[in-house]
């Protein structure tokens, strides 16, 4: 989200962060409550313009919010989407989104809680890593076209009892509401966000060999120094890279891997 939707989204949060931090590990609850609401806005495109029409008074928007959700929610989700909903935002796409993000923190503020986040974190990397070479699986838990309680019934076959609770609400999300991307991307998108919880950045490295304790403590700090915030590595081992790294954080790649240079040189040649 940029520009006008960008600056909705980062008010919302930073007034829903206290009732996070309050609320403990009933987070889970509100941030469930929240998919609820995205899902309505994505099923309705009717509702989901009227409560973004700029051309709307704000306070209309806020009050057929509160009717829409009266009764079935909790008052502080009630509060968090009429707020919202007096927001301007981009498109009406925008406004979705946004209560997604906040449903996330929501659900990650409360594994945060009872300081679980890390190990969240960790099991979504590590879920994303054990898909790698399963191309029938990500199809599957990606498929549009398969029934989203198969999906679902997948998710619970590989992780339950396996994996923190709030990983495998995370993953049956991820899974049975695509919203247009695919399950593993999605699972590294909320890993960054966990990250983010954790104000960390996070370094998804690709090594053609396994990097001892002391080189990731070193290339940790390197970046650490580079980017002035902690980061957290993510490391995936890949016997294709001949040598070097492939990092990554955020929008930023480093490549110095030998198939990158031979590539690099290729095109040169060809130039």
């Amino acid at each position: 989200m940029r520009g006008t939707s960008g600056a909705s989204l980062a008010a919302a949060q930073e007034r829903f962060e206290p009732v996070l931090r309050s609320a403990g590990a009933d987070g889970q609850t509100l941030g469930e409550q929240l998919f609820a609401v995205v899902a309505a806005l994505d099923s309705s495109g009717p509702l989901r313009r009227s409560l973004a029409d700029p051309s709307r008074d704000p306070e209309d928007r806020a009050a057929l919010a509160g009717r829409v959700l009266a009764g079935g929610f909790d008052e502080r989700v009630v509060d968090l989407v009429t707020g919202l909903a007096r927001s301007r935002w981009s498109g009406d796409a925008d406004l979705a989104d946004a209560v997604e993000r906040l449903g996330l923190d929501a659900v990650l503020a409360s594994a945060e809680s009872r300081g679980a986040l890390e190990t969240v974190e960790d099991e979504l990397f590590r879920l994303t890593r054990a898909l790698v070479g399963q191309r029938e699986a990500r199809q599957v838990l990606s498929g549009g076209a398969t029934d989203p309680e198969r999906r679902a019934q997948l998710v619970d076959a590989l992780l339950t009892g396996k994996v923190d609770g709030v990983t495998l609400t995370l993953a049956r999300r991820a899974t049975t509401h695509l919203r247009g991307r695919r399950f593993v991307a999605t699972l590294l998108w909320y890993g960054e966000i966990a990250a983010e919880r954790r104000r960390r950045l996070v370094a998804t490295v690709t090594s053609g060999s396994v990097l001892s304790q002391s080189q990731q403590d070193r290339l940790a700090g390197l970046l650490e120094r580079a980017y002035g915030r902690a980061v957290q590595l993510n490391v995936t081992v890949d016997p294709a890279v001949i040598g070097g790294l492939r990092i990554q954080v955020g929008a930023d790649v480093v490549d110095s891997t030998v198939l990158s240079r031979l590539a690099d040189a290729r095109r040169r040649l060809a130039g």
